[in-house]
Parts: structure tokens; sequence; C-alpha cells
């Protein structure tokens, strides 16, 4: 018989024990799928355009107060109401005494009032911006699927629209008054017409120069100086060197001194393609065909210049 080799044990080594393999690892470990209730949406995915709108509204709705605290409503419903006030005093008197004109014209009303426009575009400007900067919420809204045209595109026309309501609605209570007052319908709609068209270009190009201005900084109190400056400085500044002017008898530079203020501006662009009565010292306004031709395209600069200052501003705020 042959002979078999004894282990350690005592036992045969041929029928020693071997250690068994590890069974190989689960990849998923001890994960699990927890249904925690959320429901799922199945609607329609809504895209870039009812982002911008849904901003518009919201930005448009804010310049007044509106969804926002009864504090944030006192100041742009007094300054509407003081735009107003003088429509409902002029029509009143108007209709009282039988006037066959009103005493100050359509295009004249908003030049007369800069102060009040000035005020709240120094108010809402740097609210419906500076906020977004200051507490860097920006990069949420350029997240998918709103792009940064849509952002300024929705704030610039926000800003725009509130200025044209705070503008236009005296106006229209003015042409709603003149004809209660039976005043002349063609010759009160031809100067309603024009009124609206002036205040337009007025919205913009004011708007624009706000949120630019608002925009530089995100702290709120800044903005409200910067464009109460601006328009402030800029107008003071012209209106005194036109008066030197008029003084000395060089009437001909009065007109173009008026390009370096945004309401000069607007006042030297009704007065030529509007024929509207000059509100410049003296009554000169642009004198030829070629200085009108220069403030419509100054200003019509200014308002593309506003939009793209701003595309370049909200380029360098990043997503982060």
């Amino acid at each position: 018989m042959p002979h078999e080799s004894v282990g350690a044990t005592g036992r045969p080594a041929s029928t020693a024990p071997t250690p068994s393999a590890p069974a190989p690892a689960d990849p998923r470990g001890d994960s699990r799928i927890h249904d925690i209730g959320y429901r799922h949406y199945d609607g329609e995915r809504l895209g870039r355009s009812y982002v911008r709108r849904s901003l518009f509204t919201q930005s448009l709705r804010g310049a007044y107060g509106l969804g926002r605290s009864a504090k944030s409503k006192v100041l742009p419903m007094i300054l509407f109401a003081v735009m107003c006030a003088p429509a409902l005093v002029i029509d009143a008197v108007a209709i009282y005494t039988h006037m066959t004109k009103l005493p100050i014209q359509y295009t004249s009303y908003p030049i007369y009032l800069q102060a009040v426009i000035g005020l709240y575009l120094a108010a809402q400007a740097p609210q419906s911006v500076s906020r977004d900067l200051r507490f860097k919420t920006v990069p949420l809204y350029f997240s998918r699927p709103m792009e940064r045209v849509d952002y300024v595109v929705a704030k610039f026309g926000a800003m725009a629209s509130a200025l044209f309501l705070l503008t236009g609605v005296p106006l229209l209570i003015l042409y709603i008054g003149a004809l209660l007052g039976k005043l002349d319908f063609g010759a009160q709609t031809a100067g309603f017409g024009k009124g609206l068209l002036g205040v337009a270009l007025l919205s913009l190009l004011f708007g624009g120069i706000g949120l630019v201005l608002a925009a530089l900084t995100p702290r709120r109190g800044f903005g409200v100086a910067a464009v109460i400056a601006v328009l402030t400085i800029s107008y003071g500044a012209v209106s005194s060197i036109q008066g030197v002017a008029f003084e000395q008898g060089n009437h001909a530079v009065i007109g173009w001194l008026g390009l370096f203020s945004p309401i000069t501006l607007i006042g030297g662009v009704q007065s030529w393609w509007l024929g509207a009565q000059s509100e410049f010292v003296g009554g000169q306004g642009p004198g030829s065909a070629l200085a009108g031709t220069v403030y419509l395209l100054v200003v019509l600069g200014l308002i593309a210049g506003s939009f793209a200052l701003l595309m370049r501003r909200y380029r360098k705020v990043g997503l982060g």
C-alpha cells in the first residue's frame, strides 16, 4: 500500500480544507430608489419667450410697487399722481371757462414736469437692476433657458413701458378733457398723437440711460445719485449756457447746445420733427433740417448705445 503523508493536524495532506474565493462585490452596493412623493411634470415645457415675458411683467409691476410691500408703492404712486394732477386741473379750467384750446401743448407737458420724471427714474431704475446685482441673483436668470439678451430686453422694455405710462396717461387725461370741453377734434387728436410719439422717445431714452447708470453699481443709493446727477446737472448746465448765449446774441449756437442734455434732446426732436413749440431759451430750437436730423440721430443712437452697454455690462457679470 502506498504511504500517505500526514499533515500537522494528523489528517492526510490531500484532505486539508482550502479557503474559498470571496464572492464578487455587487456593483450597486446598498443603493436603493425611494419614492418620496414628488409629482412628475408632464406638461408643456415653456421656453425663452415665456421667461422673458414673465420677467418683463414682474419688472413692470415692480416699477409701481405692485406685488411688493405697501412701502414700495408709496413713492411711485405719489409721483404718478403728481404727473396727472396738473392735467386734471387744466381740464377743469378749460371746461369751466370754455377755452378754445388748451393752455399747454401735449408735447410740452412732459418737458414742464421733467423733474418728476427724473425722480421716478432715479427711484425705479436702481430698483429694477441694482438689487439683482447686489444679491447676486443675475446668474440664476442666465441659467437655461434665459439668455442675457432676454434679461436686457425684459428690463429695458419694462422700464420704458413704466415711463410711458407715467408720461402718457396725463396726456390721455388732457385729451379726454379737451374732447369733453368740445375743443376741435382734429387738432386735439393730432396734438395727442404727436405727444404720444414724443413721450415714447423720451421713455426709451430715459429708460436706457437710467438702467445703464443703475447697472454700474450694486448699491441702490449710488444708482439713485447717479441718475439724478446726470439728468439734473446736464439740464442745468445746458440751460445756463444757452442763457448766456442768448444774452450775447449768439442765437445760432442755442439749438446745438441742446444736444448735451437728455430732456433738451427730446425737446429738439419734438420742435423740429413734430412742429412743437421750442422750450429752449428764447424759443430757439434746431434751426435747420441738418440740426433736426442730428437731434433725431443722436436720440436713436443713445437708445441703441444704452442697450449695447447693458449687454456688455451683463456679459461681464458672469455666471459665478
